[in-house]
This record gives structure tokens, C-alpha cells and sequence, in this order.
């Protein structure tokens, strides 16, 4: 259904969003209130839906994230089909939270575990939660002596900027690879805390600045939106690709390709779980616009 409505032949990943139910409530959590809700793909729908997209789009990878992907009681299930019988790289985002004896299950199956990190110390447990800092640290630790590879992401707050490259020479000497920086949205728990914002456009380029200059050990890649100037509305190349790099499935079947859609229920697509197809549902908010690819300020 997606070819034959936008042309696009390849999707080289899927981002698949097992569950809203999350251990945390963090901050600027974009989820918001549908933390609460107790939407999520079963075992079986998750198999269903890679099966597609690998056999329909050749997708690749599956980054599997939530809420909380660990949370998920078929975890590990999910992990095999993907690896095992789809033949993909499987990634998994999460708090890091007290998962060590299911990473250790799934590690053999594991291209990448990326570890979510507000800061450096009691600037990431004010944001996320207490005692989360060690946890993740601890999570990061076990990965790399199970032989996963590790990365992790850091959402760009008024409270952490300053604390990027302190943290990423923690994370540098745990072994983590790669450093992605997001962009904060003022939406989902976000909304209720403006005071994250980052306010002062220029402090964007003083960041990038910094990063640029800095001699990192690992990878740091970051939003277009971290910019001065902000990434621009319009993604898509005029006519429209017939590749894509990733697409978003919910844990209620809504399908995107837009990040500028984060916390908006503006989706063309959806996969209908009973049924296992994807079906286009117009209307006058949906977001085909596609994400702009990240940017790379360093590199071991």
C-alpha cells in the first residue's frame, strides 16, 4: 500500500514502538499521557509486521523501543524471529533500567543496545528518574562485557547542554560507539516543562562548535534541528524518493515517516494488526514530509 500510494520501494528500517507501558515518567518524555495506555503489539503482530517489511520493502533493521522495550514480556521472542529467522539488525533503545538478566537472554541475538542518558550524574535522575544514571551506566558495562555494542542518546535540554561532552567521555570509556543528540519537542510530558527548552537559539551553534572542535573517542550525531537556523519543513526531494531510510509504527498500528509527527496523531498508514496489512487512511493532517538525516560532528 505504500508504494502504490507515495512510489517508495525500500525501507531500509523500521522503528517499532513495542508498547507505550514505561518504567519511568520522564520529564520530556514525548509519549506524554499514552504512557498510561496499554497499547502494544503482541509476539505474534511484531512477527507479522517485520515479516512484511522485510519481504514487501526489504527493511533490514528494527530498532524496537516504547515506552519501556524491556517491559515487554515477549522481548526476547521478538529479538530471535528478527535476528534469527528475518536475518535483520536488531537494536534495542532503553532506560537501561535494572535489565541485565534479559540482556543477557537476548545478547547472542543483539546488534546494538543504545542506552537513553539525560546528563551526567543527578542531572540525568532529575530528568528521568532516581538511581537511573548508575543503572544505565551498569546496563552499558554488562553489554560490552557480553560483547553487544552500545551507543546512547541524549535529548538537548536548557538543564544538560553543557554537560554533552562530559558525558561523552564517560560513555567513551565504557566503550560506547556512537552518541545521538536529539532535539527536545515541546510535546507529551515536554508541554508540562517549558523550562527544558532551550531557549537561546545561538547555543545550538555553540554546541556544534564545541563538538567539531572536541577530539572524541566515539561517534556524536545530531538533529538537523540542532541548528541555529532549525532543519527544514520540507524533506522529501520533489517528486518523492523511491527509498527511505526508516518508518515508525506505534503500539497502535500508526505508521509514520515524519519526525516532525512526534506526539501528533498525523499518520497516512496503518498496520492493521488482526488483519496484517498496512492500509492508507487519509485525511487533512497527515505528514508525509520525511525525516532529514542526522549529522555527524565526530568520529573516532
Amino acid at each position: 500500500m505504500i508504494r502504490e500510494v507515495t512510489g517508495i520501494r525500500k525501507i531500509r528500517m523500521l522503528y517499532l514502538q513495542l508498547l507505550y507501558r514505561c518504567n519511568f515518567t520522564c520529564l520530556h518524555c514525548f509519549h506524554g499521557k499514552r504512557l498510561q495506555y496499554a497499547d502494544a503489539f503482541t509476539s505474534d503482530e511484531a512477527a507479522s509486521l517485520l515479516t512484511l517489511m522485510r519481504d514487501e520493502y526489504g527493511t533490514e533493521e528494527v530498532t524496537l523501543l516504547g515506552g519501556e522495550p524491556f517491559v515487554h514480556r515477549d522481548l526476547p521472542q521478538i529479538v530471535r524471529h528478527a535476528k534469527e529467522e528475518l536475518g535483520q539488525r536488531v537494536e534495542i533503545c532503553t532506560n537501561g533500567y535494572r535489565i541485565e538478566r534479559r540482556l543477557t537472554e537476548i545478547a547472542p541475538h543483539l546488534d546494538l543496545l543504545r542506552v537513553s542518558l539525560e546528563g551526567v550524574g543527578s542531572t540525568n535522575d532529575g530528568i528521568r528518574r532516581h538511581g537511573s544514571y548508575q543503572s544505565a551506566l551498569n546496563a552499558l558495562s554488562l553489554a560490552r562485557d557480553l560483547g553487544v555494542p552500545t551507543g546512547a542518546t541524549m535529548t538537548v535540554t536548557s538543564r544538560n547542554i553543557g554537560e554533552v561532552l562530559p558525558l561523552a567521555g564517560i560513555l567513551a570509556r565504557l566503550g560506547v560507539r556512537q552518541l545521538k543528540l536529539h532535539h527536545l519537542r515541546p510535546v507529551g510530558n515536554a508541554a508540562d516543562h517549558p523550562e527544558l527548552l532551550v531557549t537561546e537559539p545561538a547555543a545550538y551553534g555553540r554546541l556544534r562548535e564545541e563538538l567539531a572542535s572536541a577530539d572524541l573517542p566515539l561517534e556524536v550525531i545530531v538533529d538537523e534541528d540542532l541548528s541555529e537556523n532549525g532543519a527544514p519543513q520540507l524533506c522529501a526531494p520533489t517528486g518523492g524518493p523511491r527509498e527511505i531510510d526508516r518508518i515508525e509504527a506505534d503500539p497502535r498500528g500508526a505508521l509514520t515517516m515524519s519526525c516532525k509527527a512526534v506526539g501528533k496523531d498525523s499518520h497516512a498508514f496503518w498496520y492493521e494488526k488482526s488483519a496484517g496489512r498496512i492500509v492508507h487512511q487519509p485525511s487533512a493532517t497527515d505528514e508525509l514530509t520525511l525525516a532529514v538525516p542526522d549529522v555527524v560532528y565526530a568520529r573516532a
